[in-house]
């Protein structure tokens, strides 16, 4: 399983949306004072980690049956977050690679799907969930409303979708999948 991911605030803007004369700011990230560096840490981290993890990994599959690969991917793969340009590339990266692994080590029984995880709660972002007072952000209420289950995830619900996906009679027919583990996010329009 590759868990590797993460984000940078250099690589994050202060707002959704552009506004006239965001362009001439230096006091908040806008889309044009991106740090190409931060930029480079969340690709570096999200899908060169993939790739380190997999080749040197990948060698001891060779030959063996019934091995599997599980990379993390992001609902934001697909529906891009507001703010996070280069996490939502990034994960649409390792989704894509994903597929690509997949096709490349079929011939060798070595299958490579991913899981693309909603809104869980965790350590590394409960910060930006939930204010001191312990209330919800601003953010976590549009994930909510936007999350059919209305709720987010706890990360022990991500266990089922790995079991599958490690299976090797279960799942021995799927590979180059990413599959959605977000309380209907991704299915929801939002009308």
């Amino acid at each position: 399983i590759n868990g590797v991911g993460g984000n940078s605030a250099y690589a994050t803007t202060a707002r959704e949306y552009f506004e006239y004369g965001d362009e001439k700011r230096n006091d908040l990230f806008t889309f044009f004072n991106l740090d190409k560096s931060g930029f480079d840490f969340v690709f570096d981290l999200n899908v060169k980690g993939v790739l380190l993890a997999t080749q040197i990994f990948a060698l001891d599959m060779i030959g063996e049956k019934g091995c599997s690969i599980i990379n993390i991917s992001s609902v934001n793969a697909e529906i891009p977050n507001t703010k996070t340009p280069a996490f939502s590339s990034a994960k649409a990266a390792v989704s894509n690679f994903t597929q690509w692994l997949a096709v490349h080590f079929a011939k060798e029984d070595i299958r490579v799907n991913a899981i693309a995880p909603g809104f869980f709660e965790t350590n590394q972002n409960k910060d930006a969930l939930w204010n001191a007072d312990g209330t919800p952000t601003e953010r976590t209420e549009k994930i909510i409303a936007a999350t059919p289950m209305g709720r987010l995830g706890e990360p022990s619900e991500l266990i089922g979708t790995l079991k599958f996906l490690v299976d090797p009679i279960a799942a021995s027919f799927v590979t180059g999948t990413v599959i959605s583990v977000d309380g209907g996010f991704s299915a929801y329009s939002g009308v």
